[in-house]
């Protein structure tokens, strides 16, 4: 098996990785132009060295975070808290060394305290708020004063001076800005992440309607044997006793016919129910959990090839055939499917410990600036083919990836050695046949 490199995918969490980096460089950027402008255009003495390590930290740390390939995750409750607990501090020490209270950019310690009140619970809210106002208090009683613009450090007299009252003015300005932005970014993740959860929640009830609706069929066709039994011996028997020449005897014939096809129906019905959803209780092997979600997706030009394959001596795994494990599996072959040129190939693996699929398409394969984005919703950028009615893609790998995460997957997108996409979904052995228990 050739595993592909980059991400694991994780979609349960408060708010993305990624978002809090691509803040954490905006905020960056800001703190280093203003601590650069103050030196070296207004000429003020700052701690410039100490100033500048501060940043600097923030930077190995964003540098860190993105190099992992990782910037996809989304952050539970205690990562998004320390995420946003060492801005808050990392901004206090940079305050400290630049005046403290005096320094007209404290406001911008409101920023991680307002996000902190959107996406944490209310006992992380309240851990942030005591943050900050420690901090707060700290600045209040110890810190470097602002230096004057001869290179002394007298505190701003009382009569502020137009430079000063030109800082708060810039200071209040883009803090606005920024806190504005801050706040919408993530409020407009969530947006987009709520819609594209509602998305997964109809696909799944979907699937869930399907399922009962099989279930409701098999059931159907087992308590309606029997009486369309006796219908079909009541027509035999009558059209033994009436005379051939009778104007009865084509009806009764027809009765019989028809009651024929009703119960050959109903013998269809309940021996492939999972063409039609299927009973929820059914064990299915690895094998026939690939083909009851490729089916659907399966495309004339395009050949599937399915294979199971032991990776050591165990028994081969059983699972109780659920919704989610369906849909999600179908969503990432359909998606095979549409953008391989021919062939869409899908291998079962199975040991002791891991139950592993793996699906790989001769296509173009992902593209590496959105290997580490894949999972989010509404995200394109993979060519389609022309012919494909369907442009956009994101939401059904968004949509498996929520459904498989249920399921207690794990999810690793990467381009093969020989080309084309894959993509190896791995769960735990004993994960995957818990629902047998």
């Amino acid at each position: 098996m050739t595993e592909p490199g980059p991400s694991t995918i994780g979609i349960t969490g408060r708010i993305s990785l990624r978002t809090l980096i691509i803040i954490r460089w905006i905020a960056v950027a800001g703190q280093l132009s203003a601590v650069l402008l103050v030196q070296y255009g207004l000429g003020y003495d700052l701690p410039i060295g100490s100033c500048l390590g501060v940043i600097g930290v923030s930077v190995l740390l964003n540098l860190a975070a993105s190099l992992q390939g990782r910037s996809q995750l989304r952050l539970g409750e205690r990562d998004a808290l320390l995420y946003l607990a060492y801005d808050v501090l990392q901004l206090s020490v940079l305050l400290f060394l630049t005046g403290g209270l005096q320094n007209p950019f404290v406001v911008l310690l409101l920023a991680p305290l307002t996000v902190s009140a959107i996406i944490l619970s209310q006992r992380g809210t309240l851990a942030m708020t005591g943050l900050t106002l420690i901090c707060l208090s700290v600045l209040a009683v110890w810190q470097y004063p602002i230096p004057g613009a001869d290179g002394t450090s007298d505190i701003v007299p009382m009569a502020w001076s137009a430079v000063y009252k030109l800082g708060v003015w810039f200071a209040l300005a883009l803090s606005a800005v920024f806190v504005t932005a801050y706040v919408w970014q993530v409020a407009d993740e969530a947006r987009r992440f709520a819609d594209a959860l509602s998305a997964s929640q109809m696909a799944l009830a979907r699937e869930q309607q399907i399922s009962a609706l099989g279930a409701l069929a098999a059931a159907a066709a087992h308590e309606l044997g029997t009486p369309l039994s006796t219908i079909a011996v009541v027509a035999r028997e009558l059209s033994r006793e009436i005379p051939p020449d009778s104007p009865l005897a084509e009806d009764i014939e027809l009765l019989h016919t028809e009651s024929k096809r009703c119960r050959d129906i109903l013998e269809e019905l309940a021996r492939r129910p999972e063409t039609d959803g299927g009973d929820p209780f059914d064990l299915l092997t690895l094998s026939a959990l690939i083909e009851t979600a490729a089916d659907p997706h399966r495309a004339f030009d395009v050949a599937m090839e399915v294979e199971t394959v032991p990776r050591d001596a165990s028994r081969p795994p059983n699972v109780r055939r659920t919704p989610e494990m369906v849909h999600g599996l179908g969503n990432l072959l359909q998606n095979a499917m549409q953008f391989a040129r021919s062939r869409v190939s899908v291998r079962g693996e199975w040991s002791r410990d891991d139950v592993i699929i793996v699906i790989t398409d001769d296509g173009p394969g992902f593209p590496p600036n959105l290997l580490s984005r894949l999972g989010e919703p509404y995200l394109s950028g993979r060519d389609m083919p022309e012919d494909a009615e369907d442009r956009h893609m994101g939401l059904g790998i968004f949509i498996a990836v929520t459904l498989l995460d249920r399921s207690g997957a794990r999810i690793r997108f990467g381009n093969a050695r020989s080309g084309g996409a894959q993509v190896v979904v791995r769960w735990k052995r004993h994960i995957f046949e818990q629902e047998r228990r």
